[in-house]
């Protein structure tokens, strides 16, 4: 793969994940940098490792629509928390408790009214 991705601090080449997933990864990595970096060299290589159309569908759709939702969360001008043990802390509790939960902790008990 000419493709050169990070995953978890090392070459994707060398990460202990499948073949498939590392194809996927460079098509979602491409999506990333523009829809149509995309070739069929790779759609091609994906699908001769085993990835199914509709897993390479997928990867597609859901690196462009993150790509979408930063842009957005960009264009409002949000700030994020950058101390990480916050994430590792909120992960846990969102495991523990569900999103219905946690969302309640910080969202109206009533619709406001408009």
């Amino acid at each position: 793969m000419a493709t050169r991705i990070w995953y978890g601090g090392s070459r994707l080449q060398h990460a202990d994940i499948s073949d498939k997933l590392k194809a996927l990864l460079v098509i979602a990595a491409k999506v990333q940098r523009g829809g149509k970096n995309v070739t069929a060299a790779d759609v091609e290589h994906a699908r001769n490792i085993g990835a199914t159309d509709m897993e390479i569908h997928d990867t597609v759709l859901i690196a462009a629509a993150f790509c979408m939702y930063n842009r957005y969360v960009d264009g409002l001008a949000t700030t994020q928390p950058r101390d990480e043990a916050l994430y590792r802390e909120r992960g846990k509790t969102v495991a523990r408790e569900g999103y219905v939960a946690v969302s309640k902790t910080y969202l109206p008990a009533e619709p406001v009214a408009r």
